[in-house]
């Protein structure tokens, strides 16, 4: 698929038309127009802000594989880590809810169900979303900061009450 065809595409997808997305880009319709016929190619400020106005990178945008596949196939191999996820968390709280009561060696697990939970969590999200969470950096450096945290609360924890 060329540059244009993807182009045309994404554009029909998010019914723009050719002066809405020429107006968004600050550039004419004829340029757009050029852009998917393939008479012509925008320039990396264009680029970018055309990735950004439909959520693809630019490699997406530029590319010969198709976009609509690739979204697909990473939305699939998401979904298998969420049940993963899912678990990891459930025995998080079950081994947190049984230190309490039977003895200090089931935090073990508890930690190293936390961890599974985090990496099983981190993958579960399209690797599409994560990179453009990653725009947003405020909130990406957020949540990285927020899972340390509760990573490194768990692993103080544990540390605390093997040795005390």
């Amino acid at each position: 698929m060329t540059f244009g065809e993807k182009l045309k595409k994404l554009r029909t997808q998010n019914n723009i038309t050719q002066e809405e997305l020429a107006d968004k880009l600050y550039v004419t319709r004829t340029a757009v127009s050029k852009w998917e016929n393939d008479r012509g190619f925008p320039g990396i400020d264009s680029l970018k802000q055309l990735s950004a106005l439909f959520g693809v990178t630019i490699d997406e945008l530029i590319s010969d594989e198709d976009v609509e596949n690739s979204k697909l196939l990473d939305e699939k191999r998401a979904k298998a880590f969420r049940l993963p996820a899912a678990i990891c968390l459930a025995l998080t709280f079950a081994f947190a809810f049984l230190t309490g009561f039977v003895n200090v060696w089931c935090s073990v697990p508890c930690v190293l169900s936390t961890a599974g939970f985090i990496v099983c969590a981190l993958l579960s999200k399209p690797a599409y979303k994560r990179r453009m969470q990653r725009e947003n950096a405020a909130a990406y450096i957020v949540s990285r900061v927020a899972i340390a945290a509760i990573f490194l609360l768990a692993a103080v924890t544990l540390f605390i009450e093997l040795f005390a």
